[in-house]
């Protein structure tokens, strides 16, 4: 099951952890992994390519873990930004647990 943990602090958005594999298929064939993967680090490079800040990332060497963080440094215009692009993210990765929800966990801290 893939699990992710969304952090937040002020109802913004600080982290999000993704963590776990969504074994709904076979290895190269499993969807749920495919839609979560391609939601989660097409919000990440669009916040890299659009904004000017670094996000702190971490990945685990055999996939199955992503971690990022945004730093406190960010200017506020530039972070509603950040926030609606990762905002959405979230909502993508809803749409896909409410039909996967045997694969793939959302939690709020």
């Amino acid at each position: 099951m893939i699990k992710i943990t969304v952090y937040r602090d002020n109802n913004q958005i600080k982290t999000f952890e993704l963590s776990g594999h969504a074994e709904s298929g076979p290895y190269g064939y499993d969807l749920v992994c495919a839609g979560v993967s391609a939601v989660s680090f097409g919000a990440v490079n669009a916040v890299l390519e659009l904004t000017d800040i670094d996000l702190a990332i971490e990945q685990g060497s055999e996939g199955g873990y992503l971690r990022v963080s945004i730093p406190d440094s960010v200017p506020s215009e530039i972070m509603d930004n950040v926030q609606l692009l990762f905002e959405g993210m979230i909502v993508s990765l809803q749409t896909i647990e409410r039909d996967y929800s045997q694969f793939i966990m959302i939690q709020s801290k």
